[in-house]
């Protein structure tokens, strides 16, 4: 048993004192109430008093007059000379009636003075009533100040008890423990007893064994001198014979089988020699797959950086190039063979080899204006990346044409350099000069342009948000152009991306097919119709292209403006595939509230638009070993996730009291996108519930900023709550895996990947039933939907109501269901999110376009 603490009699104590206090101080509120209700009674008959004094006043006015009147009657008899008697009687029988009147009022009078006297006195109680209102009003402020201590003291008390709760269910666990450990020892001791037990039946089995071999050497010794011995022996020279003569035959069968083994090694060795001959032969001819993507990407480069120095023809680059694509073992040999000697000799090596053209698979060349995780700030450089990356797995050449922006993560590009030849390009009526560097990120082959612009287009700290990005960017998908034309590249595919490179569309069939840049199929991806970048159409003409023959309503001309143009419908029009990042949000944006003014143009060009959800990388996105967090862990084994939790609340400084206690984790750019008022009631709700909430992100939006900077401050000491308002990967992933659950309550989302990557690292998702998330996302409760795909918790309105029931619900499985949770937890992680599936459906559409222009051509 455990001992009481002193301190529970002092809790017994103080409630019986404080519930002392709270009747004391009924009772003189009692009393107060009381004398009250007299003094409100004193109120009034001193009023009635006062009252009664004015009437009174009034009449010794009259009676003063009246007198007055009396002795100048008085007067007038006397000196008239009227004898006594008379006047006696005159001064009988004239004011008898006044007589009888002063004498009422005189009468009154000393009964109003009775009654004054007596309201003095009352006033005299109610003066000392008002002292012992003010004494007990005293004592109440005493009393409420003694009952806040002793509030004080309960609640210290009771966090005194609290904690002797945790240290009864510690001792609790302890003794269980002990209990165990109890039961280990006995069942110990048993085996040990058993042991010992076993040890002595031993030694007694020793003694007989003993005893048995002694016995045993007497047989032996009585057999030698027996008869029996002889017979013994007859029967061993027999055995003896028979196994001679086994032995025998089996030596001839090993002697066959070696003969055989022999045989066979020679016809294995003659069979080895020739499957090393023919090996030897055919290697040169198939690709080689031990080497890493970016060797064969700086040999794209090293190629094309020969054609644009002028080194080697159009012609030559196009044959090494499609050697480099398909991996062929000479080019790679040569390559090695020759990579110390000077750069003439291995361009003479290679131009050996050249001597028949290879066939190819799909040239696939991006133009955006992001890549991860080089020039990242949305879901468009994941994009780039991950999709890349996926079809060159799959055995496409894929290229990037990218600004060169100041502030790029330059340590994260491999072999960077610049070349050295000058690409020029047309802008504002005459011609500028770029500088083209070449490098790979994450394996794929990047160009990155660089402006000799006086704009300094792309030196300005920051990829968007300037003034004139539509000049820039315009600039860009020209030069972008003028350099595939000037390296003499033929893709099969432009991919171009968003506004900033939708320019690209209408360039390449205006300007660039009839120079002879004509080979592609264009393919256009737009990440957010809220973003169009929409100019004056004035504008346009800057980059070349013709305003009045664009700016109309089949072509380029905005939907809302008639004098202004709009890059993302110019990308719709003018591509042979258009795609956007999800199912849903494909069909969200073909009606009048989702298109943002493009709805008509979608449903006219719906033929060729289609959404691809998106996908992740999952080799960056990989909590087995991500290095960022604490502990790494995987479906198999998820108990990282709990250590990730502890170690993420003693970094930001929350409570650790309740490991169960769940996380609710939330990250985010604060803008009105995301749901952001359902993000600010998400914190309240989940501490309401018990649980505990973080936030990361930050707003462009200034007024958006400043109210959750104000919420970050009232909770910066919270134990419960974190908001901090800015980004960073490291503690997004950290936040990821230690989060039991992540909410994303927006209004209208593309596709995202929050979902995603929150499934990857084992948090469930709550979200609102839109675009991606729609197609990502399915409710545990829906039993419409077959069990296998239900992976988390969503709602339908953007209101506070229909989010509290997905949490609520969210809260309660967490709560009451441990194992169904852990098995969510499992399911989530072992959902494959990766870029496979999806760049399958972009290779159908590529081949598609291809093979129908291809057509087209033979006809």
């Amino acid at each position: 048993m455990l001992k009481k603490f002193p301190f529970e009699i002092d809790i017994h104590l103080l409630n019986h004192a404080r519930i002392t206090a709270l009747e004391d101080l009924e009772k003189i509120r009692s009393e107060k109430e009381a004398l009250q209700g007299k003094m409100n009674v004193l109120e009034m008959k001193l009023a009635e008093t006062d009252e009664k004094l004015r009437v009174a006043a009034q009449q010794k006015m009259h009676v003063e007059l009246l007198e007055d009147q009396l002795e100048q009657l008085r007067n007038e008899l006397l000196a008239r000379g009227d004898n006594e008697g008379s006047m006696h009687d005159k001064h009988v029988s004239l004011p008898f009636s006044l007589s009888e009147e002063l004498d009422v009022l005189r009468t009154e009078n000393l009964s109003l003075k009775n009654d004054l006297q007596a309201l003095k006195a009352d006033l005299g109680d109610i003066k000392g009533t008002d002292e012992r209102v003010q004494m007990l009003e005293r004592e109440k402020s005493f009393l409420e100040s003694s009952l806040k201590g002793l509030d004080n003291k309960l609640a210290a008390s009771q966090e005194d008890v609290s904690k002797l709760s945790m240290l009864k269910f510690e001792c609790k666990n302890l003794y269980e423990k002990v209990e165990h450990l109890q039961t280990l020892l006995d069942k110990a001791a048993k085996q040990a007893d058993q042991a010992i037990f076993v040890l002595q039946e031993n030694q007694e089995l020793r003694k007989k064994v003993d005893k048995l071999e002694e016995s045993v050497e007497e047989a032996n010794v009585y057999k030698l001198s027996s008869e029996r011995l002889q017979h013994y022996n007859d029967l061993m020279q027999q055995k003896l014979r028979i196994l001679d003569e086994r032995l025998q035959k089996s030596d001839e069968e090993i002697h066959g089988y070696v003969q055989l083994y022999q045989d066979s090694v020679k016809e294995f060795q003659d069979t080895l020699s020739n499957l090393k001959e023919e090996s030897k032969r055919r290697a040169e001819d198939e690709p080689v797959n031990d080497m890493p993507w970016e060797f064969w990407s700086q040999l794209l480069l090293m190629i094309d950086a020969w054609l644009l120095e002028k080194k080697i023809s159009t012609d030559d680059a196009g044959l090494l190039r499609e050697m480099v694509w398909k991996r062929d073992g000479h080019i790679c040999n040569a390559y090695m063979s020759c990579k110390e000697k000077k750069q003439h000799e291995i361009i003479s090596t290679f131009l050996r080899l050249i001597s028949s053209p290879k066939s190819s698979e799909l040239h696939v060349i991006h133009i955006a204006a992001e890549i991860a995780p080089v020039a990242k700030v949305g879901g468009l450089g994941d994009v780039v990346t991950g999709l890349g990356k996926a079809l060159q797995r799959r055995g496409h050449l894929v290229e990037i044409i990218l600004p060169k922006y100041d502030c790029m993560q330059y340590e994260l590009i491999r072999d960077l350099r610049a070349l050295d030849a000058v690409v020029e390009s047309y802008f504002d009526g005459r011609l500028h000069k770029n500088k083209i560097w070449t490098g790979t990120v994450e394996g794929l082959p990047v160009y990155f342009i660089e402006p000799h612009h006086p704009g300094n287009f792309f030196w300005r700290g920051q990829f968007y948000g300037e003034h004139d990005d539509f000049k820039r960017f315009s600039f860009f998908s020209r030069a972008a152009l003028e350099l595939l034309i000037q390296a003499g590249k033929k893709p099969d595919i432009i991919h171009c991306h968003d506004w900033q490179t939708a320019f690209v569309a209408p360039l390449y069939w205006d300007i660039y097919a009839p120079k002879g840049l004509n080979s592609a199929r264009l393919c256009f991806t737009c990440h957010n119709f809220e973003y169009q970048g929409t100019a004056p159409a004035s504008e346009l003409a800057s980059c070349g292209l013709d305003v009045h023959h664009l700016n109309r309503p089949d072509r380029i001309q905005d939907n809302s403006a008639h004098d202004r143009v709009n890059p993302i419908k110019g990308g719709i029009v003018f591509s042979n595939i258009v795609t956007t990042v999800s199912p849903t949000y494909a069909q969200e944006v073909r009606t009048a509230e989702g298109g943002r003014g493009l709805h008509a143009t979608l449903n006219s060009h719906a033929k060729k638009f289609v959404g691809i959800l998106n996908g992740i990388d999952t080799d960056a996105w990989n909590p087995a070993r991500d290095t960022f967090l604490k502990v790494q862990y995987s479906a198999f084994d998820t108990q990282g996730k709990t250590e990730n939790k502890e170690a993420l609340r003693r970094k930001l400084g929350l409570s650790s009291a309740n490991i169960g206690q769940p996380l609710v984790g939330c990250i985010t750019r604060l803008v009105p996108q995301k749901g952001v008022h359902l993000i600010r009631h998400a914190l309240y709700r989940t501490l309401e519930l018990g649980g505990q909430f973080i936030l990361l992100g930050s707003s462009p939006v200034s007024h958006i900023q400043r109210e959750f900077e104000d919420i970050a401050n009232q909770f910066q000491s919270h134990e419960n709550a974190r908001l901090l308002l800015k980004y960073d990967e490291s503690l997004a992933r950290f936040i990821y895996a230690a989060s039991d659950m992540v909410v994303i309550p927006s209004i209208f989302e593309p596709c995202g990947l929050t979902q995603m990557i929150a499934m990857r690292y084992g948090s469930i998702p709550i979200v609102r039933k839109t675009g991606g998330l729609n197609d990502s996302v399915f409710d545990v409760d829906d039993d419409t939907i077959p069990e296998e795909f239900r992976n988390g918790f969503t709602f339908l309105t953007a209101d506070e109501q229909a989010f509290n029931n997905a949490l609520e619900r969210a809260f309660f499985h967490y709560k009451n269901n441990s194992e169904f949770w852990r098995k969510l937890v499992q399911k989530v992680m072992r959902i494959d999110f990766s870029w496979d599936s999806s760049a399958s459906l972009y290779e159908e559409l590529y081949e598609k376009s291809v093979a129908r222009a291809r057509a087209a051509n033979r006809a």
